[in-house]
């Protein structure tokens, strides 16, 4: 079940976060450090080598795109631990005076795959719906691109 948010923000400020692969750390929850972005970030295959946790447990990963629409969808497999990975979605709705914005996240490794989705969905509630409140917050605070 995706978690969603409305932003006042327009899909094309909220997809220059999302494009921007050095503000990851900045809306997703858990991601500590930013080590580096391919510089086709984020088209298929680029990816985000990140860290996750606090200093000095931080686990080094990544994040790769797996699909991506312009301010419409971005579809990406982040690696959770040494051995479990997610596929996040993030999609982007036009509505009147702004964007809803949809992430929705599950387990594609196993042995976190064998939990029911909507098991996953609801343990992972709070983080996204955290995710998407700063995912919005920086959005707000980008400029326009006079389309609006």
């Amino acid at each position: 079940m995706p978690v969603t948010r409305t932003t006042t923000a327009t899909p094309s400020q909220v997809w220059s976060v999302l494009a921007q692969g050095w503000d990851y750390a900045g809306w997703v929850v858990g991601a500590s450090r930013i080590r580096g972005v391919d510089n086709t970030w984020p088209l298929p295959g680029s990816k985000i080598s990140h860290s996750v946790g606090p200093w000095p447990a931080m686990i080094d990963d990544n994040t790769v795109v797996e699909a991506a629409t312009p301010e419409k969808e971005l579809i990406l497999l982040a690696k959770v631990w040494p051995v479990a990975a997610a596929r996040i979605t993030m999609r982007l709705h036009e509505i009147p005076k702004g964007t809803r914005i949809e992430m929705s996240e599950s387990a594609v490794s196993k042995p976190f795959s064998w939990i029911p989705q909507p098991v996953q969905s609801a343990a992972l509630w709070r983080r996204n719906h955290e995710c998407l409140l700063r995912l919005a917050l920086i959005a707000e605070g980008r400029e326009s691109d006079g389309d609006s």
